[in-house]
């Protein structure tokens, strides 16, 4: 039997040496690595090239949208399978997985021997979803869908609740010991809050980052 590399992303380490101890026992199933950063997912799966990467959802620093367009961007054609591994069985979390590149979207109900076999099956080929989940991926590419189409913007999911807060009054034209006194929060934190924004959202002045903000309407 081929045997698949295999490449594990969760911000949970527990829950990653869960899904090893429970693959350990499965044929065809080489787990060559592990993360639970963005930045360590894509460096790490561009190190080993496994040919499926089990990809969590919700992470900070970009989520699995930013892991699958980090690694699409370094390997391009080369870049593995991914299959989405989430608690969330949300559509839009699904069509925003799966419209960014993911070949499966999975919920973490699914058992050992399932996953396994999921696992195998997108790396061959096939697409792979938990079974209601399906219906959320045909209907949005049918143009059926209810749901709104995902807005994907991992720079801005990146920040944190009080991050994102700091940003929303920085575009409204708050000075900083004015955003200290709405937030109760010091000077110097908002200072810092500000510093992490403008490095997240790779903006190189407050000018600049109103501008982002207002664009996308934060402010």
């Amino acid at each position: 039997m081929t045997a698949y590399r295999l490449f594990l992303v969760d911000d949970h380490g527990v829950f990653r040496s869960g899904v090893r101890a429970e693959l350990a026992g499965e044929d065809g199933i080489d787990v060559v690595g592990d993360a639970g950063t963005v930045p360590q997912a894509i460096s790490g799966i561009v190190a080993t090239r496994p040919d499926v990467v089990l990809l969590d959802v919700h992470m900070p620093g970009g989520g699995g949208v930013g892991v699958l367009r980090g690694v699409t961007d370094a390997l391009g054609s080369e870049a593995p399978v991914f299959l989405a591994l989430s608690v969330s069985d949300a559509a839009t979390d699904v069509i925003a997985t799966i419209r960014a590149g993911a070949r499966g979207y999975v919920t973490k109900t699914i058992s050992g021997t399932e996953l396994a076999d999921a696992v195998r099956r997108v790396a061959e080929g096939d697409a792979v979803f938990s079974p209601r989940l399906a219906g959320f991926v045909l209907d949005s590419f049918t143009g059926r869908s209810a749901v709104p189409e995902p807005h994907l913007d991992p720079e801005l999911d990146s920040l944190t609740k009080r991050e994102l807060e700091v940003l929303r009054l920085l575009a409204r034209g708050y000075t900083y010991r004015e955003i200290a006194e709405e937030l109760f929060i010091s000077v110097k934190t908002v200072e810092t809050h500000a510093s992490n924004v403008l490095r997240k959202t790779q903006q190189s002045n407050r000018n600049a980052l109103t501008r982002w903000a207002v664009n996308r309407q934060l402010g």
